[in-house]
């Protein structure tokens, strides 16, 4: 068996989807299917069992679990060789594979890039949104250098680095009820239509820990973007929560009111997350101190 094909049933575990798995691989889905069989049949048993008619759907077996466990072992030990072989100075003239959630990543990156150019110059920086979930399994596997995530994660083999703490904002269209307040408690968001990313998205998780009052029946669970949420509320469809960073004025609507949260004001705490036996540690640390060394004191609390 190959690492290829480790990766195939450790990808296919982790979207339970043949098709969405193929995709997470970069390869088209009969291959990713004839690598995985290719290992059931070397190791004589099922790693999963197909539904039929369920459109690529998969569960795995007990087995399985624990050969696809032992997997993502393997995969991350091998991730460490690749570390090894960036070591010393050369580390800042290669690729850094940095992973952002989807909430940071639009509102940060532009930010951090300039100043990148200017401390890392030779070190090409590559982009992977994604959301927690993901962001772990490529972590994990050696796929990513490090992740900018929101805490809490917890993780094996994982340190974070806390960046900062940014406090969240309520959006309402204009001429809504709240248009002359200045601020609001987090507990009157429970009398409202409020619109959420859909569940797949930590943001969403925070939003809702950070509110308590938070009435389940006042949700709509909502698509992928905080563009499109924000773009909703300008519809009158109803309010929202964002991170402050996306109402800055480059993303801000002006069909939309923002309003601040009374104290105690929500945040969530950012991070960056990378493994333990991580080599680019001089890359790492150049990451940190740029967002750390960035004007972040509109989003402090």
């Amino acid at each position: 068996m190959t690492l290829s094909e480790l990766r195939f049933i450790v990808a296919l575990a982790h979207e339970k989807n043949f098709r969405k798995a193929a995709e997470k691989s970069f390869v088209s889905q009969p291959a990713l299917s004839l690598g995985i069989k290719k290992i059931e049949q070397e190791l004589n048993l099922s790693l999963f069992e197909r539904s039929v008619g369920a459109g690529g759907n998969v569960r795995i077996t007990p087995i399985g679990q624990k050969i696809i466990d032992q997997a993502a072992i393997v995969l991350e030990e091998a991730a460490k060789i690749k570390d090894l072989s960036a070591n010393g100075d050369k580390q800042l003239n290669l690729p850094f594979k940095l992973g952002l959630i989807y909430s940071i990543a639009p509102y940060l990156l532009p930010m951090i890039i300039p100043n990148l150019r200017k401390h890392t110059p030779n070190m090409p920086l590559e982009i992977h949104e994604n959301i927690t979930k993901n962001l772990e399994n490529d972590l994990k596997q050696g796929a990513i250098d490090a992740a900018v995530i929101a805490l809490p994660f917890d993780i094996p083999g994982v340190s974070t680095e806390i960046l900062y703490d940014e406090p969240f904002v309520v959006i309402a269209p204009l001429q809504h009820s709240w248009d002359a307040k200045k601020n609001i408690k987090a507990k009157d968001l429970a009398q409202e239509k409020v619109l959420l990313l859909d569940r797949t998205h930590c943001f969403s998780n925070q939003v809702k820990e950070a509110c308590p009052g938070l009435s389940k029946n006042s949700e709509i669970q909502i698509g992928n973007s905080l563009e499109t949420i924000r773009s909703m509320v300008a519809s009158n469809l109803g309010i929202s929560v964002l991170p402050k960073s996306a109402t800055s004025d480059e993303h801000n609507n002006p069909q939309v009111k923002i309003i601040c949260f009374e104290s105690p004001v929500p945040f969530r705490r950012v991070a960056l997350a990378y493994r333990k036996s991580a080599v680019k540690k001089e890359a790492i640390n150049a990451i940190v101190g740029v967002i750390k060394s960035l004007d972040l004191s509109k989003l402090y609390i």
